[in-house]
């Protein structure tokens, strides 16, 4: 009998210790519900600030499912699913690439449901991956910088800008570092898909001696105190979140075409409560008709008719076109070239 509890409690151990040891995790918080029957495990990319309204809202409408909510970058999220196959029960990320190969490669449940099936076709692919915002890359800028320097609205008109003004800008410009962020290499490879732009306007920020930054709120807190006067490719739902609580920054959203990711919940198929997840998912898709809440969150909900009415926001599109860049060789080729230009002697 003592062995049999030593061996359980080994396995207990060494089960932690492995998930431990898995990946790298950000926050991580746990929401008790009032007449908790079931727990809901979340790995994420949004931070708990952002993603705490949601939570609140759905176990008022589910008050007996507890959440323990992780927070891990992109990169870290895919680990924890791709190699370690964690059993989280839902998987939310900015990075819709990587999202896209877990669904790819037999890594996520098939779902639908009422509120599912009501979704658009380019907001949801097999059934596996479902978008429920839609979030443009934008420009932010420093407004004590710009009182006497004109604001750029194309990619070009920043090119010229900061090519003419190398001795203001120098250390003074940031944006993703590719390598580690994978939204940031996602919005660097739809961009070089867009416009030939993007490579001479990378080449120039090399020159600047850039900041590589992780993530949009390291940039945007950056730009609020005077440390770099913009930042590139900033998450435009994080900028517009800040507006509300920090002063001194500006978004512009450039007028020759903005990136829109879009933020993509799957249920992973090691999920223990899918079920679970399911409703977390039907609760996402329907943020729409929830005004208060996307506005507490500043997460923009997938709307056809706001993207009809911008004729400069250009989805990305799932899809296995968003797995090219995926590619080992190709990832490689990809990052020495972007190295090569943002680190230039």
């Amino acid at each position: 009998m003592r062995f049999a509890r030593f061996t359980l409690f080994l396995s207990v151990f060494l089960s932690s210790l492995s998930m431990a040891n898995a990946f790298e995790s950000e926050q991580q918080r746990t929401y008790s519900a009032q007449n908790a029957q079931e727990t809901l495990r979340i790995i994420s990319t949004a931070d708990i600030d952002v993603f705490e309204p949601i939570i609140y809202a759905f176990q008022r409408q589910n008050p007996n499912v507890n959440i323990d909510y992780v927070v891990a970058s992109s990169t870290e999220l895919m680990r924890a699913i791709y190699e370690e196959n964690l059993p989280f029960d839902l998987a939310i990320s900015s990075a819709m690439d990587l999202q896209t190969k877990l669904a790819n490669d037999g890594f996520a449940r098939t779902y639908s449901s009422e509120a599912t099936d009501t979704m658009p076709g380019w907001a949801k692919w097999r059934n596996q991956l479902f978008g429920f915002t839609q979030e443009p890359a934008v420009l932010v800028i420093s407004e004590a910088d710009f009182l006497q320097t004109p604001i750029p609205t194309t990619r070009d008109e920043l090119i010229e800008l900061l090519r003419n003004n190398s001795e203001k800008f120098d250390g003074r410009v940031g944006t993703y570092d590719v390598r580690t962020s994978g939204l940031g290499y996602l919005f660097a490879t739809q961009d070089s898909r867009n416009t030939e732009a993007f490579w001479r306007l990378t080449e120039v920020m090399g020159r600047l001696n850039t900041r590589l930054y992780c993530c949009s709120g390291e940039m945007i807190t950056d730009v609020a105190s005077g440390k770099i006067a913009l930042a590139y490719n900033v998450l435009g739902s994080y900028a517009a979140s800040r507006l509300h609580n920090t002063a001194g920054i500006v978004i512009v959203p450039l007028d020759d075409y903005l990136s829109v990711m879009l933020r993509t919940a799957v249920i992973p198929s090691e999920a223990n409560n899918p079920e679970g997840a399911g409703l977390m998912i039907d609760f996402l898709v329907g943020l729409k008709a929830n005004t208060d809440l996307s506005a507490s969150t500043g997460l923009p909900p997938i709307d056809k008719e706001a993207l009809q009415a911008e004729s400069a926001m250009r989805p990305i599109q799932f899809g296995p076109g968003l797995l090219v860049f995926l590619d080992k060789m190709r990832r490689e080729t990809f990052l020495r070239s972007w190295v090569n230009s943002i680190t230039q002697d």
